[in-house]
């Protein structure tokens, strides 16, 4: 019988690093040359077998491009296709910036008549008008601005005073009308709206915004009624919505309604939407997949009566449920359905819309409330004709597109924040970013929740010192220290209030449980936040000096004692922040006229250069804390109590005793 001879196939070398036309003509040629030496071995640049192998790398050339491309377009690093970039970056949840509206604020004005006489002619505030939230002004270059929230003239407080003065009088020297003036924040954008209808129900419809450059969607309503709210993402159930601060709505914090006029509360909402930003730059509203009228525990199964035995209940044990009807729920949010929906939004933006000061001058579409059934109707067009509006600053914030590389950065950093609280300067920002109409925060701190390791610190109470239940004594606070034990899933949150003379003062209850609902959104589920109030320590400044000669006395000592007010300007000052005489007596030795600063030497037996001290009866008006100053100052540096507390000048007419005890020239005072 005949052998078969089997030859095996050769193993061909193969190079896969082959990028571009000129790697693949050069690898082409050597694999022919190797592999089919007697086939083909004419490589002139003419040949038809060039040709070929030319034709061959460019289409590997081409291939190998797209794949690079495809590849790099993955990665949001190195992306550059702005389509993908958009959706790229919405899919990490930052929505990019097509343009930016501009911020400030406006000073608006109307006249009231008086009411009554001599001591008692006091504006009547009857007449007074409240400028409904989403009038619109507009500067004399064409900007148009949109109030963003009420200006009531009849109401005043810290933070939002109304600021009255005389405007004319009769000829008896009679106030007869008063000059009412408020500040209320503006942002820049024209304003637009769009109707659409929608019929039968369809999952996760989508709408798409005529204007380009979106700049907030300010309203969303149906057919009938229903306003539909925007969120991020389409699982989130819950906004943020405010009420005023009324008896009605909540009887225990009403009586704070001065400090916090509006309460903030969590809004469960099915009505949802999202936006997304296509890359021609225009705006589509995404709705969510709830098409059923059905109750939710009709299509899937409800965990409170499965199984339940109550008459009535279902019982859904023995049923199959299929997956797809989560779709069908509200989880996602409703889709709309036989309805019109009415979009009103702001669009524009960009660099022109910053406006120099004292150009937004007029009122184009002035919506206001007022209760004129017992008011005289000539005196109420004088006052609603004498609305004006000018703004004392420039705005800013404004400007164009954001850039690719912008685009990059700030996607990659949203996304690495996961929009939650993580660092104590994440917590202090939302805590500061908190809107006035909630209440306001002057000052805030945040630190790890602690405990007494009960005890140890008992028994080091009972054979050290006293500890009264207020920890005012320093010494006390330091054995409380050395016995505190740190806990981890809690963090303390102090903070501090302006009063109306811009004096610190306690938060109230009002504003502590805005602040919570403002944080509940941001918060990590491990952490609990206790928000308390921050100790106030008030202090006085002594201070003596050596005048050079030439000087008047008197004049270098008040100008002292200017510098000393600027210098703990509350405003500057923070909780927990210490101070540095050497920097206070600088401060003093820098006044032109100051030779020399000398320490106090009544009641200073560490000759230190300025002397603090502390202020702290009621009777006077001071917080009541009592802090042994002495003991808190160690190499030049006073020290703040241990728990989280701040120094504050509070009446620095009275608090700062300065004098000069000689001159450069050696003569005492």
């Amino acid at each position: 019988m005949a052998r078969t001879s089997i030859q095996k196939d050769t193993v061909k070398s193969i190079n896969y690093l082959n990028k571009d036309f000129g790697d693949f003509k050069s690898n082409l040629i050597e694999f022919a040359k190797q592999y089919f030496p007697n086939t083909y071995n004419d490589f002139n640049e003419s040949s038809p077998g060039m040709m070929f192998i030319e034709m061959a790398s460019y289409v590997g050339d081409v291939l190998s491009y797209y794949i690079d491309s495809q590849f790099k377009e993955q990665l949001l690093a190195y992306a550059t296709d702005q389509q993908v970039l958009y959706e790229m970056a919405q899919s990490f949840g930052y929505k990019p910036k097509l343009s930016t509206a501009s911020f400030g604020s406006v000073d608006i004005f109307q006249i009231v008549p008086s009411v009554g006489s001599g001591v008692n002619n006091k504006p009547n505030y009857s007449y007074a008008l409240q400028i409904n939230e989403g009038s619109l002004v507009e500067s004399t270059t064409g900007v148009t601005f949109r109030i963003r929230e009420n200006v009531n003239f009849s109401y005043s407080s810290s933070f939002d005073p109304t600021v009255v003065t005389t405007y004319e009088v009769d000829s008896s020297n009679e106030v007869s009308y008063y000059l009412l003036k408020k500040s209320v924040r503006v942002t820049s954008g024209a304003i637009a709206e769009e109707s659409f209808q929608f019929g039968s129900v369809q999952k996760y419809p989508r709408i798409l915004l005529g204007q380009t450059d979106i700049l907030e969607i300010i309203s969303c309503t149906d057919s009938d009624g229903n306003t539909w709210k925007e969120v991020p993402f389409l699982a989130q159930d819950t906004v943020f919505d405010s009420v005023r601060n009324t008896a009605a709505n909540n009887p225990e914090l009403s009586q704070y309604s001065d400090e916090a006029p509006y309460l903030l509360k969590l809004l469960k909402t099915p009505k949802r939407f999202v936006t997304f930003i296509r890359g021609d730059g225009k705006t589509e509203l995404r709705f969510g997949s709830g098409i059923s009228d059905s109750a939710d525990e009709e299509i899937i199964p409800n965990p409170n009566n499965v199984g339940s035995s109550l008459p009535g209940s279902p019982t859904y044990l023995d049923t199959f449920f299929d997956p797809s009807n989560f779709l069908q729920t509200q989880a996602y949010g409703q889709a709309p359905s036989n309805t019109t929906l009415t979009i009103k939004y702001s669009f524009g933006g960009g660099l022109d819309d910053n406006v120099a000061s004292d150009t937004i001058t007029s009122l184009t579409e002035f919506n206001y409330t007022l209760d004129t059934s017992t008011l005289d109707g000539g005196i109420v067009e004088i006052v609603t004709d004498s609305v004006g509006v000018t703004n004392p600053r420039p705005t800013s914030g404004a400007k164009g597109t954001e850039s690719i590389e912008e685009l990059k950065s700030n996607a990659l950093a949203y996304f690495q924040s996961q929009g939650r609280t993580v660092t104590k300067e994440d917590y202090i920002t939302r805590v500061y970013s908190l809107p006035p109409k909630f209440g306001a925060v002057a000052k805030a701190y945040i630190v790890q929740d602690e405990q007494l390791n009960l005890p140890s610190f008992q028994k080091e109470v009972s054979t050290n010192i006293f500890v009264d239940e207020r920890f005012a004594d320093v010494k006390a606070q330091d054995v409380a220290s050395s016995n505190r034990l740190p806990n981890p899933n809690a963090l303390n949150l102090y903070c501090l209030a302006f009063d109306g003379s811009k004096k610190l003062t306690q938060l109230n209850v009002a504003v502590k449980e805005n602040i919570k609902t403002h944080l509940s959104q941001y918060r990590l589920v491990t952490d609990a936040i206790n928000i308390k109030n921050a100790f106030v320590i008030n202090i006085g400044v002594v201070f003596n000096f050596i005048a050079r000669a030439g000087f008047n006395k008197d004049e270098v000592t008040l100008q002292c004692i200017e510098k000393l007010k600027q210098y703990f300007n509350i405003d500057r000052w923070q909780i927990n922040q210490p101070i540095i005489l050497q920097e206070l007596a600088y401060e003093l030795s820098i006044v032109d006229g100051v030779g020399a600063i000398v320490p106090p030497t009544q009641d200073n037996p560490k000759n230190l250069p300025v002397l603090i001290t502390n202020k702290f009866s009621t009777a006077d008006g001071y917080s009541g804390n009592i802090y042994d100053i002495n003991y808190a100052t160690k190499d030049g540096i006073v020290y703040p109590s241990l728990d989280p507390s701040i120094f504050e000048l509070k009446y620095p007419n009275v608090d700062i005793e300065g004098r000069a005890i000689g001159d450069s020239t050696g003569n005492q005072l």
